[in-house]
């Protein structure tokens, strides 16, 4: 199967999971053809825009930053990610990420089901 750019999902999600801001989604893999997965996207935040805080459970949610910088929040602590950093969250832990930056932060979010 091959997905052509111009046949994937764009939304936009106002103050997602209670965070700040506006998140560009662009859904990679449609949610019906995925396999013990149940997202794939880019997501696109600008400076000051954020994901609130949001557990996992059952799942794993890996956020692979490809472009810009800023903060996630884990259960134990904050943390400053950039471009090549890897944030991993299951096993019942919770999250949340934002563009604390002045550049706009992207990455790729895949969430693996059990």
């Amino acid at each position: 199967m091959v997905i052509k750019k111009s046949e994937m999902v764009v939304e936009t999600r106002k103050e997602m999971r209670g965070g700040s801001g506006e998140v560009v989604i662009t859904h990679m893999v449609p949610s019906n053809s995925m396999i013990n997965a149940r997202l794939m996207a880019e997501l696109t935040l600008e400076p000051g825009s954020g994901i609130g805080i949001h557990r996992h459970d059952k799942e794993t949610e890996y956020y692979i930053i490809t472009d810009g910088s800023g903060i996630v929040v884990e259960d134990d602590g904050e943390k400053t990610v950039s471009k090549g950093d890897i944030v991993v969250t299951g096993n019942g832990n919770s999250h949340s990420i934002k563009n604390t930056g002045n550049t706009t932060l992207k990455f790729i979010a895949v969430i693996v089901t059990e």
